[in-house]
């Protein structure tokens, strides 16, 4: 899972976000937290340490394992470059990142060990949040926000860590869509830049990216196994390609195909054959410790019958189910949303 959010990470809505994921992690969690997107700021640690505390006393249930990563500046004590800051990235099963300066990030992340032991481990299965800047800071071209809104340059995209240009989409995700903090004298909308300063960065973008608008207090989740994204929260996301505009609302689940031309990653790709080498090491050995996860073909069902279920198309959702079955593994229905276990072998 990727899960990406236009704001309130740490709100009541964040939270029933982040149970809707943790509901679906296998096993003990796991929670790394990175600093950087705010490690240029004096406090730092208390930036990321606050989101540690709201996993652990909001979804104490799970009983989260949250280790924070100063890896905060390049060339200093705390780099994401530093072997022994990253090292918690190998275990963990939930990556955390934030708020800071979407800039800033990617200076920090680009080709860094954290950023490619993160890819790797994301490949091996660990699901991804990314909320505010670091949300940002994902896309192919990342906006920079304090630059144009705070410093008064002129408008312009900066070069974004592009992690889902490894899956062939051309994405540029735009938090604090609906903002509106500047009330009737000054549209904060569309990330603080407002209607009229977007509109010319949008002319800026190559033909063939697409622009994703996240509401606040709303996140995308991507379930890359199965292809489909769905909208959690209280607004909604924009999608804009080709001249073109479409809104998904609260709970509405879409294709990935509907972003662009969608592909496979063979596992490993574009990484440091060390760094995965090392990924994949430590993923044999948690093994050992964690439940199987469903395969991509039992998720494709699943979100086939979930939509199925939403149109009250019965039949096809029993149908599903039983096919679901065939393949080990029950879906139990929940309020919030369909959970998975494995049928034992004798069960079958």
């Amino acid at each position: 899972m990727i899960i990406l959010f236009g704001s309130g990470e740490t709100s009541a809505s964040g939270r029933r976000v982040l149970d809707w994921l943790l509901r679906r992690v296998p096993g003990p969690i796991r929670m790394s937290i990175l600093e950087t997107p705010a490690g240029f700021e004096l406090n730092s640690a208390q930036v990321a340490g606050r989101v540690g505390d709201f996993v652990q006393e909001r979804l104490q249930n799970y009983r989260p394992q949250v280790t924070i990563l100063p890896a905060r500046k390049r060339g200093t004590p705390y780099s994401p470059d530093d072997p022994e800051i990253v090292a918690p990235l190998l275990e963990a099963n939930v990556i955390f990142l934030g708020p800071g300066s979407p800039t800033y990030a990617v200076r920090q992340l680009q080709d860094s060990l954290a950023w490619h032991t993160l890819v790797a481990r994301h490949q091996l299965g660990a699901n991804l949040v990314l909320a505010s800047a670091a949300t940002v800071a994902a896309s192919a071209h990342a906006l920079p926000v304090y630059e144009i809104y705070k410093v008064g340059e002129e408008v312009h995209w900066h070069p974004g860590l592009d992690l889902l240009g490894m899956y062939g989409l051309s994405l540029v995700f735009v938090p604090h869509w609906d903002n509106s903090d500047g009330g009737a004298d000054l549209d904060t909308s569309h990330c603080y830049m407002g209607r009229a300063r977007f509109e010319p960065l949008r002319e800026l973008l190559p033909p063939k990216v697409t622009v994703v608008g996240i509401d606040e207090h709303t996140a995308l989740t991507f379930d890359l196994g199965a292809r489909t994204c769905r909208v959690l929260g209280k607004g909604g996301v924009v999608v804009q390609q080709g001249g073109g505009e479409q809104r998904f609302k609260h709970g509405q689940a879409f294709s990935v195909g509907e972003l662009g031309p969608f592909r496979p990653v063979e596992l490993g790709w574009g990484l440091p054959p060390a760094v995965w080498e090392r990924a994949l090491a430590a993923h044999a050995r948690a093994q050992d410790e964690t439940p199987v996860a469903p395969p991509p073909e039992v998720r494709v069902l699943v979100a086939e019958r979930e939509t199925a279920r939403v149109g009250q198309d019965w039949g096809t959702a029993d149908r599903l189910r039983e096919r679901i079955k065939g393949l080990g593994w029950q879906v139990l229905d929940t309020r919030q949303g369909p959970r998975m276990e494995r049928v034992e072998d004798q069960a079958r």
